[in-house]
């Protein structure tokens, strides 16, 4: 019988991503067994009866022992703080991994208190729904989404080929890049959009010119645009706090876009108007 590329994996977190990335590597035979750990008791029971994991438990150092892998799936300003924690408990050689969506500060934070004894491989799978919890897992979320791992002159090669292989096992297309690269791109494709997201459910929702709340009137294109506000407050809050520069940048950029649109319209320039929207179109179609 083959051996799974992890005999123990131990996710903290077991949420949208810890709990798909634990049923795809489940389905696929490549774990052997799966202990999950977060706050929420209710959360960790509902993964249990979902076949997510094979264990749980609120104690983080009791549940890390034995783990050749462990996934840190907690809000961004909080991973550090857990491989802190927990890290005395775990095995020599064990691999620690995260999913969070700045990798900078966290890469940074864990190589000044992480133990010799272990390794650690930032990674971020780009991929989620505005959801959240164990029942919103599923085995397919990762595929053909993209992963991007952050290794530094410190991470252990062999380390960072079992991270990437599990990644790849989860069908994930695995990218290596340097944290700042990371940061500012993230910044662009997915902290700004969320931003602008929640200003524009928070600027609708604020007119108070009609009777009654006018988001009622809402149709498919601001439903689809504004999906993502629905995703986690603190987890938002977390990265706009770890990723401020970056983000403050790519906000400043879009402001200059916007303004320029505006101005357009109070100087009666339509053909500026059509060309931006013209080149706005062949980008986005491209995709």
């Amino acid at each position: 019988m083959k051996k799974p590329l992890i005999e123990k994996l131990a996710i903290i977190g077991v949420g949208l991503m810890g709990g798909s990335l634990a049923m795809v590597l489940k389905q696929k035979g490549e774990v052997g067994e799966v202990v999950g750990m977060g706050r929420g008791l209710e959360n960790l029971e509902k993964a249990m009866s979902l076949g997510i994991v094979d264990s749980y438990t609120q104690d983080l150092e009791k549940g890390v022992k034995g783990a050749d892998v462990v996934v840190v799936a907690t809000p961004v300003c909080s991973i550090a703080k857990v491989i802190s924690k927990v890290q005395a408990h775990m095995k020599d050689g064990a691999i620690i991994t995260d999913v969070g969506s700045v990798k900078g500060e966290i890469v940074r934070e864990v190589e000044k208190i992480l133990d010799d004894r272990l390794h650690f491989v930032g990674g971020h799978p780009i991929a989620g729904t505005e959801q959240s919890g164990a029942q919103a897992a599923f085995p397919s979320l990762y595929k053909g989404s993209r992963c991007i791992i952050t290794p530094s002159d410190r991470t252990d090669e062999k380390a960072l080929d079992r991270i990437k292989e599990m990644w790849q096992l989860a069908e994930a297309e695995v990218v290596v890049m340097d944290v700042d690269g990371h940061d500012k791109i993230l910044a662009a494709i997915s902290h700004l959009p969320h931003l602008v997201a929640y200003a524009l459910v928070n600027t609708v929702d604020g007119i108070k010119d009609f009777n009654g709340s006018i988001l009622k009137y809402s149709a498919g294109g601001f439903k689809d645009f504004t999906r993502i506000a629905s995703s986690s407050p603190e987890m938002w809050r977390d990265i706009c706090v770890m990723n401020r520069s970056a983000i403050i940048d790519m906000t400043d950029r879009y402001m200059v876009e916007l303004g320029k649109i505006k101005t357009a319209m109070e100087n009666n320039d339509f053909d500026s108007l059509f060309e931006s929207f013209k080149k706005s179109k062949e980008a986005r179609d491209s995709l």
